[in-house]
């Protein structure tokens, strides 16, 4: 006789498999009769499901369907994302995640996550005890108030959040179970959401200043309270608040912020790859960045940190890093600068630099790093003076999605007759120049942060520091084959992501034992093992046996 229990396994995504379940598993869990009568293994669901994403016309549909499949069955979603990771990462997270979330109200399907109102303020603590899993480990929190390169769309982030744990368990095997997406539903500013009869999140302006610091300062202490192992990963902040809130929390929690560390860890590990390409070393490099956020800063604080440890000073290291913002290039003289930008600010005595190329003949830098979301900023003129100046020009277009791209593979290398040294933060196919093939990299930070979440799982790491992401950068680099550089290709081909997730995630998992970090009696006595640690604690996608 069929029982509420059974129904409710066949009704739990972490618990179905579907047509899946032996015969032996249907007559003891008391479902048979309930799926059809054949017994299917994962290999034929895997098919089906193919076939189903294939009939969707569009992306969009396509991420809806997929996350239909997460709702109704965990394993078989991971084990279809582990089948072609390449295909299945822009489904389910950028570019395709950035049309979701806007569309979010319309879409919406069954909720995923936490949603937090400023509502409840005085209760945070209370709302997180609504989560049915007691040992959370990985939350991934955002505001909603700069999605990718789209700005504000308030509660509707949900979907960055969702997709970035997805990635966790996918790319790195850290268990779907410890991982809680939370958005902090402050407001929005976002006036067509909030003229939208299917805005589903609270219909107010955002909050700001002390009331905003707050409510993020309740819910950290509440994280620590209900979930006290659990890391927090900052994501899609503005520029206002991100680095604030980074400064305001790392020495005292388990975070991070994946769009200041993450996105610096990744583009480090690309100059690595570059500079291997030209026989040179970072520190003989120059660095011009288009865009001043807490991205760009984030990037030339960890370019700094290596320089440093290439034996610059301090100062010469700041020096080689310089920035432009829509107001031109910042100098010593650029007023109302942040804090985060003082730094950076360097004494310049060639006059004006108010548009990209005439900063590009000014600093005359070796490396082009984009993360402005200004598409086509990178124009033919720019792209061909950094030829001019250079053998090989390293051209770095990060921002994403795909729109906000400062260029496309084809622009960098057709303008700079091929010599350009290319990597993005869209994806873009390969090509060919002159006969020659190109495999255009994507500075991804999914190759970066599900592999230092794995780290901390697996260490039970009390902090995450720069210099985690800087080892993680080193151990990505190392995963780049001489055959992936004659083809232009700065970071490891992403079908081989899971592997070098748990790489880096050893790498990095060494260094939190050695710095006194760890927590885990597993980790601190397995560190000359590691590796096989890492093996152990990571998420199979295979169905277990339920007669056990």
């Amino acid at each position: 006789m069929t029982t509420p229990d059974a129904w409710r396994i066949l009704h739990t995504a972490r618990l179905n498999k579907g047509t899946a379940f032996t015969e032996a598993e249907r007559e003891r869990l008391g479902i048979t009769g309930l799926l059809p009568d054949g017994v299917e293994g994962l290999d034929t669901q895997l098919l089906r499901m193919r076939a189903h994403l294939e009939a969707k016309p569009t992306s969009l549909e396509k991420y809806i369907y997929l996350s239909e499949l997460q709702d109704r069955n965990e394993h078989l979603f991971y084990s279809l994302l582990r089948s072609d990771l390449p295909a299945y990462m822009p489904l389910v997270y950028t570019p395709t995640v950035g049309e979701a979330c806007q569309r979010f109200g319309h879409i919406m399907r069954r909720p995923k996550g936490l949603y937090i109102s400023m509502r409840r303020k005085g209760r945070v603590a209370e709302i997180l005890r609504n989560w049915p899993e007691r040992d959370v480990r990985f939350i991934v929190v955002t505001d909603g108030e700069r999605i990718l390169g789209l700005g504000d769309l308030g509660v509707c982030g949900m979907g960055i959040p969702v997709g970035k744990l997805a990635l966790y368990t996918a790319c790195a095997g850290v268990p779907p179970e410890a991982c809680l997406p939370v958005v902090l539903d402050v407001g929005t500013n976002n006036e067509s959401f909030l003229a939208d009869p299917l805005y589903p999140g609270a219909r107010h302006l955002r909050v700001a200043g002390d009331e905003y610091f707050d409510f993020v300062d309740e819910f950290v202490e509440a994280v620590q309270e209900v979930f006290p192992r659990a890391c927090i990963q900052f994501e899609d902040f503005t520029n206002k608040t991100a680095i604030p809130l980074l400064e305001r929390y790392r020495d005292r929690v388990c975070c991070f912020n994946d769009d200041i560390q993450g996105t610096a860890s990744v583009a480090v590990a690309g100059l690595f790859g570059a500079a291997r390409m030209m026989g040179s070393a970072m520190r003989d490099h120059r660095y011009l960045f288009f865009g001043a956020g807490s991205a760009a800063v984030g990037i030339a604080d960890l370019i700094c940190m290596q320089l440093m440890r290439e034996g610059l000073p301090e100062g010469d290291a700041r020096a080689r890093c310089w920035f432009m913002n829509s107001k031109g290039l910042i100098t010593s003289a650029s007023p109302g600068l942040a804090d985060y930008q003082q730094r950076y600010a360097h004494p310049f005595a060639g006059g004006s630099a108010a548009t990209l190329i005439e900063a590009v003949r000014a600093v005359r830098p070796s490396v082009l790093i984009g993360v402005s979301t200004v598409a086509k900023a990178f124009s033919e003129e720019v792209i061909r003076e950094m030829a001019s100046l250079n053998r090989r020009p390293v051209i770095f277009p990060y921002s994403n999605p795909t729109s906000r791209s400062e260029c496309t593979a084809e622009e960098a290398i057709q303008w700079s007759g091929g010599r350009a040294i290319f990597a993005s933060g869209s994806p873009f196919p390969p090509l060919h120049h002159d006969g020659r093939l190109f495999v255009p990299g994507q500075g991804n930070n999914v190759y970066i942060y599900p592999a230092v979440g794995l780290a901390v799982y697996a260490t039970g790491a009390r902090r995450v520091t720069d210099e985690m992401f800087l080892v993680a950068a080193e151990a990505l680099a190392e995963r780049v084959t001489d055959q992936d550089l004659d083809v232009g290709l700065i970071y490891p081909p992403m079908s081989g992501i899971v592997e070098t997730s748990s790489f880096l995630a050893a790498r990095v998992a060494r260094l939190i034992v050695e710095r006194g970090l760890a927590t885990e009696q597993s980790a601190i006595d397995g560190v000359e093992h590691m590796e096989e640690l890492i093996h152990r604690v990571q998420y199979d996608p295979h169905y277990p046996s339920m007669l056990g």
